[in-house]
């Protein structure tokens, strides 16, 4: 018998690639609402207890109230995947990054409530918590964490800028109040004590991005190599499916440049190590569709775990 699965919010831009992804899957049927119940409350928490699991694909404060809308139905209420930044440090929640460690996969899939991974972070996090877990990382090094991303990323009012009033500028910085929302999700599971800066923005493309984290290695303890950060990638994700730790001479033969765009339409994180031992400095890089990995591919990878598809 198929699982049953319900997004709420299935509309927006991310809802819309998760329902895409499922059609593709065998076991997992999707069940929609009506176009006119989507607001109504009593329609959606009759829906939810007639299936297996729930996608959020909410505003934060819609998603906290969806939550609550659920947790109603007593037994009858299904498992939960929140794609909001809403539960993504919350008590109670299983962070969705199945690459994270060794156990975060069975994690997910025994757990009720799962918190999909930030576009942003999960570039982030993948970097920089296999250096933290090797020591090769102190946990309050002052980290700085560039990132730019396609316009698709920025939710309702960004997309609109780009491309239907054409107002927005061909490349922008943005956040510059250092209080981004994915700044928490980003610290903690990471393995930082200290906040990093996160510098994000945008160009004028829909979808792609890089996430990029500089570091002086003179100044990082042992004093490690490119060769060491390499091996620590490598490391920590021998067996994962959807990220690749790209080898070094591979990465040698790009010529100094990557393309923010190549992996899109798929649910693959790339990470990539450039050194340079002479001037002893270092800059990592992640490459991800923030539609894919970065959000839809990443709910449908929690879905399968927590549903044993």
């Amino acid at each position: 018998m198929n699982a049953r699965v319900f997004i709420d919010g299935e509309a927006g831009t991310t809802g819309l690639e998760i329902r895409e992804r499922l059609a593709a899957e065998p076991a997992i049927s999707v069940a929609s609402i009506a176009a006119e119940a989507r607001k109504d409350p009593d329609a959606r928490r009759t829906l939810m207890g007639e299936v297996d699991l729930v996608v959020l694909c909410l505003p934060d404060a819609a998603a906290v109230e969806a939550v609550a809308l659920a947790g109603t139905l007593g037994n009858r209420a299904p498992k939960i995947v929140d794609a909001s930044t809403a539960h993504r440090v919350s008590e109670g929640w299983v962070y969705g990054f199945p690459e994270l460690d060794r156990h975060q996969a069975d994690a997910i899939r025994s757990a009720r409530q799962v918190a999909n991974p930030g576009c942003y972070p999960t570039g982030g996090i993948a970097l920089l918590r296999p250096l933290t877990d090797a020591g090769l990382l102190p946990s309050d090094y002052p980290v700085t964490v560039n990132a730019v991303s396609g316009y698709s990323g920025g939710g309702k009012s960004m997309i609109e800028a780009y491309e239907v009033t054409k107002s927005a500028p061909d490349f922008e910085l943005y956040g510059l109040s250092l209080a981004h929302k994915h700044v928490p999700e980003l610290t903690r599971y990471s393995g930082l004590s200290r906040q990093p800066i996160f510098v994000p923005s945008v160009g004028n493309f829909r979808q792609g991005m890089l996430v990029s984290v500089p570091l002086h290695l003179d100044t990082l303890p042992g004093k490690p190599s490119g060769a060491d950060l390499q091996k620590a990638l490598e490391d920590h994700y021998p067996d994962a499916q959807h990220v690749r730790v790209v080898p070094a001479a591979e990465s040698a033969k790009l010529g100094g440049r990557l393309d923010a765009l190549a992996l899109n339409g798929s649910d693959k994180l790339e990470l990539y190590v450039f050194a340079n031992e002479a001037q002893r400095q270092a800059v990592l890089v992640a490459r991800l569709d923030n539609l894919g990995k970065g959000a839809a591919g990443a709910a449908v990878q929690n879905i399968r775990l927590m549903l044993g598809v």
